[in-house]
């Protein structure tokens, strides 16, 4: 089973899958994050720094990554998000500003308001849609959506806005409807997630979810969430 899971930013995608690779052994893809890319793809920015020529550069980096690593593990793996994740941030560019980062409610832009370049972004991004909405529809059997339900993480990286974080929300579920993708909405606490999880799919328990929820949670700890600008800084020392 190839099983995608899916949700908006700081939805807990990623611990859920750490654990739920623990929990099942079922191996997890470990593609590279647009954190991680970034300080060879754009180096010395931020996301909110990049231009859109530029986050479309990542966006690719990012689907390529995920491609590869979904086509190693073949046919059982569980994926932190999808390639959707990439079309619908930048989409949601192009409707809520480049930098969504203010916090609150941001306005959608109108189109009469967008820029050449800006125009020129959302055809790319459209033509990125038609391609990975093809490699998802081929490649997964599955989706996880974690509902929309956590406080946004305030680390400088995702955007704060609560309309641009709604709206990618909605997007994803629409998207898996046009797919004809199953899919199943789970919400609640980390543990109580696995446990549905595992249920619905019945799957195979290699430990007990706090064992699982544990594990994660240190490889969690160890990511490196700083900035490319900082990672750099360290370097030099």
């Amino acid at each position: 089973m190839k099983l995608a899971i899916s949700g908006t930013y700081s939805s807990g995608k990623t611990r859920t899958v750490m654990a739920l690779a623990h929990l099942t052994g079922y191996p997890r893809t470990l593609a590279k994050t647009i954190r991680e890319i970034m300080p060879d793809a754009v180096p010395g920015k931020r996301l909110a720094q990049c231009t859109p020529a530029e986050f479309l550069q990542l966006a690719m980096r990012r689907h390529i990554g995920r491609a590869v690593h979904e086509a190693l593990l073949k046919d059982n793996f569980v994926s932190d998000g999808s390639s959707l994740q990439e079309w619908i941030y930048a989409a949601a560019r192009v409707k809520y500003g480049m930098n969504p980062n203010q916090e609150g409610h941001l306005d959608p832009i109108p189109r009469s308001n967008l820029s050449p370049e800006m125009v020129f972004f959302e055809q790319v991004t459209n033509q990125y849609g038609h391609a990975f909405k093809q490699h998802v529809k081929d490649t997964f059997d599955v989706f996880i959506h974690l509902k929309n339900e956590l406080p946004l993480k305030k680390d400088g990286h995702r955007p704060m806005n609560t309309n641009f974080r709604n709206y990618c929300d909605d997007m994803l579920l629409k998207t898996l409807n046009e797919l004809k993708i199953p899919y199943y909405i789970i919400s609640g606490t980390m543990k109580e997630r696995l446990s549905e999880i595992t249920k619905i799919f019945n799957l195979p328990l290699i430990m007990s979810i706090e064992e699982a929820i544990n594990l994660a949670d240190k490889e969690y700890s160890l990511q490196d969430f700083r900035f490319e600008t900082e990672r750099k800084k360290s370097s030099n020392i």
